[in-house]
């Protein structure tokens, strides 16, 4: 769909404009990615009121991420089949219940089905990923590289604002007026999602190269080698970053470093991902976009090993925030662009799902890994070395990538 496609009838929607799509789907991201990355801080007041270990947390928000992961093709294929706007609404919904639920989980089962299931299967469904998927329908191939980079970019103003936001709630009021306020804030998705709904695929409206089946879209895709390695790729990215969402603020704190400092961190992180999104989608236009995974992946490592080796001050702990935000989510916008140039648009929000189900299943095991690490043998130092290990692999997996589309009998549009 072009962008003459956002000019409805006379009476209808006519406000959709592309730039209030780019501005309402990045409001989105922003308020969707926040609460999630700040699940960290929870840890030690919810720790400390119900006598539960890191291990519990663990595996409450590595069921999230699990979930959030397995419930994105599906999520993606209701999408593109009824359209954008009733996944958004459901994925708001359940977001704040589950935020709801979290604030009054007293057993790990109860934390489980708030903080995992219902903000994991949330995610899913009102996610930047469901934004950049109605970008890539609605926005032109012109406007679609750096709408995508900034709607990751807003993702990680969401942390940046979410992060300090979050430790002054439970510094001020408590992590159970904290939780509460976040869910209020998760309905806002439901008005702001009316700018970015897209129509449903109805055979009608679709043209000769967008008859293309599910079951043959899979098939496509899973038979195709670089797109099998890209998916490889993004595990690592997944396994990384929630490592790092989750269990950094406890690193920290074991180090000395004061809660605030920690959520400058993290702030830090979204800070700077900001620059690394909008830089990674526009370099993209310029440079091959495998490369630009491959540089990010390898950097990451380094900057671990760097931040592992040498004892944590405030300082370095902001500047591995810094330096890890650059790299963050910067490795969305060309994988996303990537899925849309091998395979078009009609199937792209379930294809880049179960690219995401890869992501999600790394950050499961670096979630999950770290409570159990952690736990049984008192430090972190085992899950960032294979933190550094994954990135390395990565960097080397996405060099073989081929970036043009598939052959087909009848192209489909990218």
């Amino acid at each position: 769909m072009s962008t003459t496609d956002l000019s409805p009838a006379p009476g209808r929607a006519g406000w959709r404009t592309p730039p209030v799509i780019i501005i309402c789907g990045c409001a989105i991201a922003l308020l969707s990615f926040g609460p999630r990355s700040s699940a960290g801080f929870f840890i030690k007041p919810m720790g400390q009121e119900y006598a539960w270990g890191r291990d519990v947390f663990g595996l409450a928000l590595a069921v999230q991420n699990l979930l959030w992961g397995l419930g994105q093709p599906l999520a993606g294929a209701i999408a593109d089949r009824f359209g954008v706007l009733r996944v958004m609404i459901v994925g708001a919904l359940l977001y704040a219940g589950g935020l709801v639920l979290m604030r009054y989980a007293a057993t790990p089962f109860s934390l489980d089905i708030g903080a995992g299931v219902l903000i994991g299967f949330g995610l899913a469904g009102c996610s930047f990923n469901l934004v950049l998927s109605a970008f890539s329908k609605l926005l032109s191939p012109e406007r679609r590289g750096l709408a995508l980079g900034a709607g990751t970019a807003a993702g990680s103003f969401g942390q940046f604002l979410f992060a300090p936001f979050g430790v002054a709630l439970i510094d001020n009021f408590g992590w159970q007026t904290a939780l509460m306020v976040f869910a209020g804030l998760m309905l806002l998705i439901i008005p702001l999602s009316l700018a970015i709904a897209t129509p449903p695929a109805l055979p009608a409206r679709a043209g000769a190269g967008d008859q293309q089946s599910f079951q043959t879209a899979l098939v496509e895709a899973f038979g195709h080698r670089s797109y099998v390695l890209l998916v490889l790729g993004f595990f690592t990215c997944g396994f990384q970053l929630a490592f790092i969402t989750v269990h950094l603020p406890a690193y920290l704190a074991d180090r000395g470093i004061t809660a605030q400092t920690g959520g400058w961190v993290i702030a830090a992180i979204g800070l700077f991902n900001i620059i690394g999104s909008l830089g990674a989608g526009w370099l993209q236009n310029r440079l091959p976009k495998r490369y630009i995974l491959s540089a990010i992946y390898f950097v990451r490592a380094l900057a671990t090993v760097a931040f592992i080796s040498f004892p944590v001050t405030p300082i370095s702990a902001i500047l591995f925030g810094a330096i890890s935000g650059l790299m963050w989510l910067s490795t969305v916008p060309p994988t996303s662009a990537l899925v849309a140039l091998m395979f078009g648009t009609r199937w792209f929000s379930t294809l880049y799902g179960f690219a995401f189900v890869s992501h999600q299943v790394g950050g499961f095991l670096g979630v999950w890994l770290g409570g159990v690490v952690f736990e049984g043998f008192g430090s972190y130092t085992p899950v960032w070395c294979l933190s550094v290990l994954f990135g390395v692999l990565s960097a080397l997996i996405n060099l073989p990538i081929v970036e043009k589309p598939v052959p087909r009998a009848i192209a489909q549009p990218a």
